[in-house]
């Protein structure tokens, strides 16, 4: 009999509120300390400054952590006009400051409108893209600085939250690879000023409502803290899915083929054995062509 389900003492995912000045890892360790968990990892990097959703996976929530990664995000962020700082950030040393204009929420909307939809974004230096195997952040503390090519990504909504005479609040929802500080700094280029971000909070990721959020002081306190778990089933609940036979999850993890589960669909889907997410499958008209197993 072929093992299905490896079996870990913690399964399933908590949605950390990350506190200002921790890093991602220390706080993932600090959270896999608590559960006392074998495997764990976190499904999208907040910086040390920003705060919020931190998904932190455990057991074999951990196989699947990468299509939580790729998912939309939506963040709030205050934009400090009038200054630019070298890592876009306050955490950063100021490098050029210049007038602000005269703000009206008019003003505001006329220029958040260019920026939603399908944009180009040149990302920041202060980032983890390798440049010739080496870090731009590393890079950038050295003083060097490198053409980075312009990405697409999307800005599926833009609101304008509040504003004061020099600061602009906004909330945004966006897709994979979209750098915050990078759109603020271009919100404040095109208000006709500089621009840095002093707050950053990440409100959504992949779907998961920010009423789930757990604060580390919570989790410590806590007597119960596997409450807090959320399944591995429930993840993903926007992904096609479908039921397979305790036999057909035997046949797949022989490397057999199963019957086509439903010929007009293909693409990323759940497959469901007994209740329990049993793999992840790519398919093309209802045929498995590739897997990962839970």
């Amino acid at each position: 009999m072929v093992k299905r389900f490896p079996e870990y003492p913690v399964d399933g995912v908590v949605l950390l509120d990350k506190p200002e000045g921790l890093s991602s890892n220390f706080a993932l360790q600090k959270v896999k300390r608590l559960y006392q968990a074998i495997k764990a990892g976190h499904a999208g990097t907040l910086d040390p400054m920003a705060t919020g959703m931190l998904p932190i996976c455990f057991g074999k929530a951990t196989k699947i952590a990468e299509y939580l990664l790729d998912a939309d995000k939506t963040y709030q962020a205050t934009i400090q006009l009038g200054s630019a700082t070298n890592t876009g950030d306050k955490t950063g040393e100021f490098v050029e400051s210049k007038s602000v204009p005269e703000l009206d929420q008019a003003l505001i909307e006329s220029v958040l409108k260019n920026f939603r939809g399908e944009i180009e974004q040149v990302p920041p230096m202060y980032s983890a893209i390798k440049h010739q195997g080496k870090a731009l952040y590393k890079l950038a503390r050295k003083g060097h600085e490198v053409e980075r090519k312009s990405r697409k990504i999307t800005i599926y909504e833009l609101e304008l939250v509040d504003f004061t005479t020099d600061a602009v609040v906004i909330k945004v929802s966006c897709s994979k690879g979209t750098y915050i500080r990078v759109l603020g700094e271009d919100i404040a280029k095109a208000l006709g000023t500089l621009g840095h971000l002093t707050a950053l909070r990440r409100v959504s990721s992949a779907g998961f409502d920010e009423k789930q959020m757990m604060s580390l002081e919570t989790l410590e306190r806590a007597e119960n803290r596997s409450s807090f778990l959320i399944p591995i089933e429930t993840l993903l609940p926007d992904w096609q899915h479908f039921e397979i036979s305790e036999g057909e999850l035997e046949a797949l993890l022989q490397g057999k083929k199963i019957r086509a589960l439903h010929q007009d669909f293909s693409g990323k889907t759940k497959l469901i054995c007994q209740d329990k997410l049993a793999a992840i499958a790519d398919m093309k008209s209802g045929h498995i062509v590739s897997r990962k197993f839970l």
